[in-house]
């Protein structure tokens, strides 16, 4: 009887090995560092559009000049943002299965067809009827590679007449619209994975989605801050002080509400104190200690909220140089800040017991798939494309009326 008991529960429970006290499943996270940057580079994505659309839907004359800089900034990022997942997989290649056999109960799945109606719906469209003119126009004036490039990217249309203009400019705001709540669902989703597992108290949480898309905004306004500044740097252009203190002041605003909410998130926690309460505290205080106290706390949001909170008092006190400065550092500090985020959540949450008796640790390492190296690969590859894309659709578009003699006048 007792042989037949063993046999019974050794099939049943699962065989364990080496270090199983407190995290019952396994010495290491399943989701790494590349599931971190999976929806870092999706919210990228879904912000900068976003800062596009202040320009076409909400007539903020002032960003003209970063318009299309988001636009493209947008693209170059969303065609990155499936490859942290297609690297993650031990099959890359069986990724068309999602959409050959689609599976709807499963938010990573439909993935998928949100990405593709992203991609090919909204930003592919709203940028070709953005260009198209410039297309026809280039494929006249420019030969050689560049030449053929743009021919193909007419299509065929080379009809140049008020009406198809005019027809130009309200399909590219109609797609803009649809862009908008777009956008939203493609990075409120991945926060709805996260706060849709009840059983995970760092996790399971209502507003997570709320969360995901706030920060989302935040970081991609911040992206098109730094891409604009360093891009003026480069090519020895003036910043346009005009528009990039209406960058600053939507940033600062989009910084009080996103750091309300997950301030109000974490009052509530600490007021239900629930079932866990007590790892969430060794968690803060030791392990996501540099991260989430110093990393997103500090400097991705108080430091931040500082400096442009006092460029919204003092704007017209403080120096363009210096008021440059401080924005582009808020920029760059935001981005590590949401960063930092990105790997409180996804890593945090998978370092609680689910005994919640204690937590492990998690070390990254610095080669293989899931280690620093590939991370820095695949956060490098989008700012390769984009400056392709600045070389190729964006050659005078910035303003020019003033030289920058020396490089640290523009950032």
């Amino acid at each position: 009887m007792t042989n037949e008991l063993t046999n019974i529960v050794v099939e049943v429970l699962p065989r364990f090995e080496g270090y199983v006290y407190p995290n019952e499943a396994g010495p290491h996270p399943l989701w790494g560092f590349l599931i971190v940057l999976y929806p870092y580079i999706t919210g990228l994505v879904a912000g900068a559009f976003i800062m596009a659309s202040l320009v076409r839907v909400f007539k903020v004359r002032a960003l003209e000049p970063v318009y299309r800089l988001s636009l493209l900034t947008a693209l170059a990022f969303l065609l990155c943002a499936p490859l942290p997942l297609l690297f993650h997989l031990g099959h890359p290649e069986r990724c068309f299965e999602i959409m050959m056999t689609p599976h709807l109960t499963s938010p990573m799945a439909i993935f998928g067809f949100v990405y593709a109606w992203y991609l090919m719906a909204v930003l592919l469209l709203e940028l070709w009827f953005d260009y198209r003119q410039d297309f026809v126009e280039w494929s006249q004036t420019e030969a050689g590679f560049r030449g053929i490039l743009y021919r193909a990217f007419t299509l065929g249309v080379t009809d140049e007449s008020q009406q198809a203009v005019q027809l130009d400019v309200k399909m590219g705001r109609f797609l803009s619209i649809v862009g908008i709540p777009s956008a939203f669902l493609l990075h409120g989703y991945v926060g709805f994975i996260f706060g849709s597992i009840k059983a995970n108290p760092w996790w399971g949480n209502a507003i997570m989605p709320i969360i995901f898309i706030l920060s989302a905004i935040v970081s991609g306004i911040a992206l098109c801050v730094f891409n604009y500044m360093v891009l003026t740097w480069i090519r020895r252009h003036a910043v346009d002080m005009r528009c990039l203190d209406m960058m600053a002041m939507f940033l600062f605003y989009a910084l009080v509400v996103d750091a309300a909410v997950e301030a109000l998130d974490w009052i509530h926690r600490v007021y239900a104190a629930e079932e866990g309460f007590s790892v969430m505290q060794t968690m803060i205080r030791e392990k996501l200690f540099y991260t989430l106290n110093l990393g997103q706390a500090t400097v991705g949001t108080l430091l931040p909220l500082l400096l442009l909170g006092s460029l919204q008092l003092l704007r017209k006190r403080v120096p363009d140089l210096v008021r440059r400065r401080m924005i582009f550092g808020s920029a760059a500090m935001i981005l590590i800040g949401v960063l930092a985020m990105r790997w409180n959540v996804v890593i945090g949450g998978q370092l609680f017991s689910k005994s919640l008796r204690g937590v492990m640790g998690y070390k990254i390492e610095f080669a293989g798939v899931e280690g620093w190296l590939m991370g820095a690969i695949l956060l490098t590859l989008p700012f390769v494309i984009l400056t392709v894309f600045v070389k190729l659709f964006l050659a005078e578009r910035l303003p020019t009326t003033e030289h920058v003699p020396h490089p640290t006048a523009a950032t």
